[in-house]
């Protein structure tokens, strides 16, 4: 076997179509029992269990103890940003799951990847970032400057408990749909609480779509014009 990083392996374990609709599932942020994400991939809890170990052991998953239950997520953002690539990447290819119908173009327009705001509206809100130098994209490297932190400050984002976490500040994320970025990282997560707070956005329950009202809509596009 040559040397270097074993994509191989990675790929074995994304590859296996139950557990990519695990990792699918588990994109919405939230932490799902096995017998959820059993559910999900459309097999038994016993075959479910064995798929979760590999994941783990493969350094995909985390799983933490409440009570009797047992809740997996993520490992991190970057297991989300690598699924996000695959998904641009296989979207492009023309190799696409998504069902049409009525969800499909809310799924697109703005709908939570990991722990930000990912579709139209996330590339727009990027787009907007960048535009005016708040944020500056170079070499694949997201960079924030004075003026966006000031932005960001007065925009009601408190950056010292950022500031104690191990997550980047700031990085751009492939959108799947818009094959183009949007905002991950602690600020993007941030960013995407914040509406919520606000009340310009809410989760459409057992869907990674965010449904942005009339009202919040037009607030968003005044604070990220195109």
């Amino acid at each position: 076997m040559k040397d270097g990083p074993n994509i191989a392996m990675l790929g074995a374990l994304i590859g296996d179509p139950a557990r990519a609709n695990m990792l699918t599932a588990l994109m919405s942020g939230k932490a799902l029992t096995a017998s959820e994400l059993a559910a999900e991939a459309g097999i038994t809890l016993q075959t479910a269990s064995a798929h979760l170990g590999k994941l783990q052991t493969g350094g995909l998953l985390h799983q933490r103890k409440q009570g009797r239950h047992r809740y997996f997520s993520l490992a991190d953002e970057d297991v989300a940003s690598v699924l996000e690539s695959m998904m641009g990447f296989a979207e492009k290819k023309g190799h696409s799951r998504i069902r049409t119908g009525p969800k499909e173009p809310a799924l697109r327009k703005a709908r939570v990847c990991y722990n930000h705001l990912a579709g139209e509206l996330g590339v727009q809100m990027f787009d907007s970032l960048t535009a005016r130098d708040f944020l500056i994209e170079q070499d694949a490297a997201l960079t924030l400057t004075d003026s966006g932190r000031q932005f960001f400050t007065d925009f009601g984002i408190d950056f010292e408990p950022l500031k104690k976490s191990r997550r980047p500040l700031c990085k751009s994320c492939l959108d799947w749909s818009a094959r183009r970025s949007h905002l991950a990282g602690s600020i993007g997560s941030a960013l995407l609480a914040s509406f919520y707070k606000r009340g310009w956005a809410a989760r459409i329950e057992g869907a990674r779509i965010v449904a942005f009202t009339k009202k919040g809509e037009a607030a968003f596009t005044q604070s990220f014009p195109v």
